[in-house]
């Protein structure tokens, strides 16, 4: 059994739960590093660039079981791809104009993967990625170019050991199929599907739970 954490040393980290230990591991600064060298600022999202550290806010598996999303303080959502003992990045892209507090999987939707985030900046957006993951090859992906992103794997005594490896990233193809303007930072997302009818529930500083409509 594995499990894959994220936690505010901005490392994301994949555990053995057999051994109740961490087997490798992903550093979010210096993969934040690598991302700013390469993004045209003019091209964010909100027109600007958010210098935000990127703490680990939550973490989300899609329904495949390999495939898990993770949402963090610089505004970024990040995919990754577990294969064997290890993960990969699968694409990485601006989605809040400040930090990403949740992001939820929705299995129950037709598209393989719908990724439902909700950010610091009151809004919520549904993605789907399922274009932007490889079918054929898991470590590339469909779109973007090609840059070096620095993993630590972990030895059996703990240490932590550089790796350099490539992987594609595709930063210009993402777009949300559903924003919603809440108003308030989200605290807590999900959906459902309610007697036929796709919800997205939305939990914020208040004592109210939001309901909206998932409209196609």
């Amino acid at each position: 059994m594995r499990a894959a954490t994220g936690y505010l040393h901005r490392p994301v980290m994949l555990w053995d739960l057999k051994k109740t230990r961490p087997q490798f591991l992903v550093n979010l600064q210096q993969l934040s590093k690598d991302e700013e060298e390469e993004e045209d600022v003019g091209k964010q999202l909100d027109g600007g660039k958010l210098f935000n550290p990127p703490l680990a806010h939550s973490l989300s598996v899609a329904n495949c079981g390999n495939i898990f999303a993770c949402g963090s303080e610089d505004g970024r959502i990040r995919v990754f791809r577990v294969t064997g003992p290890q993960f990969e990045l699968e694409v990485g892209f601006k989605g809040h104009c400040k930090g990403v507090s949740q992001v939820q999987f929705l299995n129950f939707l037709p598209a393989s993967c719908c990724l439902l985030t909700g950010g610091n900046d009151g809004n919520v957006l549904l993605w789907d990625i399922s274009c932007a993951i490889a079918k054929d090859n898991p470590n590339t992906l469909k779109y973007g170019h090609r840059r070096k992103i620095r993993r630590s794997p972990l030895s059996k005594k703990g240490d932590k050991a550089k790796a350099d490896s490539e992987s594609t990233v595709d930063t210009s193809h993402m777009s949300p199929k559903l924003c919603v303007e809440h108003g308030e930072k989200v605290n807590w997302i999900t959906g459902a599907e309610i007697k036929g009818s796709k919800l997205i529930l939305v939990a914020d500083q208040s004592s109210s739970v939001s309901v909206y409509p998932i409209v196609s």
